[in-house]
C-alpha cells in the first residue's frame, strides 16, 4: 500500500495558512494557540494528494482490519510517520482487528516499533488474546534494562484487570526477581495469599537498593510481618534521603513507627531537595 506522508502535507498546508493569514494575528504565540483549528480544517478539506477525499475521512474507506495492520506495518518499515487517522480506524475496527494484531505482534522479524503499536492498540480494543504473551514478557527482565515493549504488555496486564488476575498470580511464582518486581505492581492491591506476602518480603531482603519501590509495593499488601525489616533498612545509613522518605512512608501505612534520621549535605539527594525548598520560600 501507498504511504502518504500526511504529516509532510500537513506542513504544505500549514506553510500556505500562514502566508495567508499572518497578518490576522498579533504574535507568534496567538498563530500557534489556532493550530489545533487548523489541523481540524486541514482534516476536513478535501485534498489534491488525495484525490478529493478528505485526510480525517481517508481511512474510513477500508473495512479490512488485515489489510489496515499490513499498511501500518509498512508505515513503521518505511519510516514514514504513521497516521493518527489508520491508528484510529484499526482500534474503531474494535475486535475484527485482534487477530492481524495478534499475527503481528508474534512476527518474529516485527521490530520493537511495531510490536510497541500492536500492545497499543491490543489494549485499546480491550483485546485479552496476547495475555500468554505478555505475562511471558514479564518472567525474564532485568532491573537495569530499559525494556519499552514488556513496560507496556504490563501496562496492558493491568488494563485487563481480573482477567489477567490468575496468570499474573501463576507467573509471580516463575518470573525472577526483575519479573517479580514487575508483577507484584499488579498483584498489590489485592488480597495477597501467604506465599505472595513471604517471597514479595524475601525480594525487598534480596534488594534493599530496590527499597523505594519495593517498600511501597510490600506495604500495600497489608501485612505487619514487614514493618520489622522496613525499619531496619530506614534506620540503615547506608540507606538514602529518598529512600527513607519511602520507607517511611511504608512502614506508617502499616501502623509502624519509622526511626528518625538526620541527613546533611553528604546526601546529594537531601541537599538538593532542600535547596530546592528554600529556593521555593517567598520571604515573609
Amino acid at each position: 500500500m501507498k504511504c502518504i506522508d500526511f504529516d509532510k502535507e500537513f506542513r504544505y498546508y500549514l506553510h500556505q495558512w500562514m502566508q495567508k493569514n499572518n497578518k490576522k494575528y498579533k504574535n507568534m504565540d496567538a498563530m500557534e494557540a489556532a493550530m489545533p483549528d487548523v489541523y481540524r480544517t486541514f482534516l476536513d478539506t478535501p485534498a489534491d494528494f488525495l484525490a478529493g477525499k478528505k485526510p480525517g475521512e481517508y481511512f474510513d474507506t477500508f473495512t479490512d482490519p488485515k489489510q489496515l495492520v499490513n499498511w501500518m506495518e509498512d508505515y513503521i518499515k518505511q519510516r514514514v510517520p504513521v497516521p493518527d487517522m489508520l491508528l484510529n480506524r484499526i482500534s474503531a475496527l474494535g475486535l475484527e482487528s485482534e487477530g492481524p494484531l495478534v499475527n503481528l505482534l508474534q512476527k518474529e522479524r516485527a521490530t520493537s516499533e511495531i510490536k510497541m503499536c500492536a500492545i497499543t492498540l491490543l489494549r485499546e480494543i480491550d483485546s485479552a488474546a496476547p495475555l500468554d504473551l505478555y505475562v511471558s514478557m514479564q518472567l525474564n527482565r532485568g532491573f537495569e534494562d530499559q525494556d519499552e515493549l514488556a513496560d507496556n504488555a504490563l501496562e496492558s496486564l493491568g488494563s485487563l484487570g481480573e482477567r489477567a488476575k490468575d496468570a499474573v498470580r501463576t507467573a509471580f511464582d516463575k518470573a525472577n526477581d526483575a519479573g517479580k518486581e514487575c508483577l507484584l505492581s499488579l498483584l498489590c492491591d489485592d488480597t495477597p495469599d501467604e506465599s505472595l506476602i513471604q517471597q514479595s518480603i524475601a525480594l525487598l531482603q534480596a534488594h534493599p537498593e530496590r527499597a523505594a519501590i519495593l517498600s511501597d509495593y510490600v506495604s500495600r499488601l497489608g501485612d505487619e510481618r514487614a514493618i520489622p525489616f522496613l525499619q531496619h533498612l530506614a534506620a540503615d545509613e547506608d540507606t538514602g534521603y529518598l529512600d527513607y522518605i519511602e520507607l517511611r512512608s511504608a512502614i506508617e501505612k502499616l501502623g509502624g513507627d519509622a526511626p528518625e534520621r538526620e541527613f546533611t549535605e553528604n546526601d546529594p539527594a537531601y541537599e538538593a531537595l532542600r535547596s530546592l525548598d528554600q529556593l521555593n520560600r517567598k520571604p515573609e
